[in-house]
């Protein structure tokens, strides 16, 4: 992993209302603090700044950018992890891949364990790996590259990246699972576009996006 150097743009915050607030994080910025004064500076802190009740739901990864949810009382933070815990939560990502993914579209059902002696590297087994699906759908080709939307059917650390990788395309800009040509990009090139929840006071459904700054 490169040295930690996290973006210093304000936030843009998506949505608020009394029981949750979204925001579009950006490539770069941990969701929440790593370990060592070095790693303190997070989105989870950025966001307590300005919303002090504001509580973790789930994360994305430090390199993913994208809307992300926090929740602002107990009960909310207990009714949205329980929408991410039994996938009722739909969320839709935007990715540029190595090459071009064939067919149009697809599933991926591969069981993802950590790497242990590469951590935090994950990987396909089999034998030990849990429960993972990724949906496909191609958006457009472009030279030697696709760009798709994915659904993740499952919420596996890492599961976007190594699916598309075990598929021949990793995704572009990807510092761990990326090599040669495909790794040298600015950034990963993976944004977490929509997310349909429903609101914790009155179930009303809700729709949050964040157009793909690539």
């Amino acid at each position: 992993m490169s040295d930690y150097d996290p973006p210093t743009d304000p936030l843009e915050f998506l949505y608020e209302d009394a029981q949750l607030v979204a925001v579009n994080k950006p490539a770069g910025l941990l969701s929440v603090p790593g370990r060592g004064e070095h790693l303190a500076d997070c989105l989870s802190s950025r966001v307590q700044a300005a919303f002090p009740d504001a509580l973790v739901v789930h994360r994305l990864d430090r390199d993913t950018s994208g809307v992300i949810l926090f929740a602002l009382t107990p009960y909310a933070q207990r009714n949205l992890s329980m929408q991410f815990e039994t996938r009722t939560a739909k969320k839709t990502y935007v990715a540029r891949l190595w090459g071009q993914l064939e067919p149009k579209q697809g599933t991926v059902n591969l069981p993802l364990i950590v790497d242990w002696p590469n951590r935090p590297l994950q990987k396909v087994c089999h034998e030990t790996g849990k429960r993972a699906i990724t949906e496909w759908k191609v958006a457009k080709y472009r030279e030697n590259e696709t760009r798709v939307r994915l659904y993740p059917r499952t919420g596996r650390t890492h599961q976007l990246r190594v699916h598309m990788l075990a598929l021949g395309h990793p995704i572009l800009g990807d510092p761990l699972y990326a090599e040669g040509a495909a790794g040298e990009f600015p950034r990963l090139m993976l944004h977490s576009e929509e997310l349909r929840i429903k609101n914790p006071e009155g179930g009303v459904s809700l729709k949050l996006r964040a157009k793909a700054p690539f």
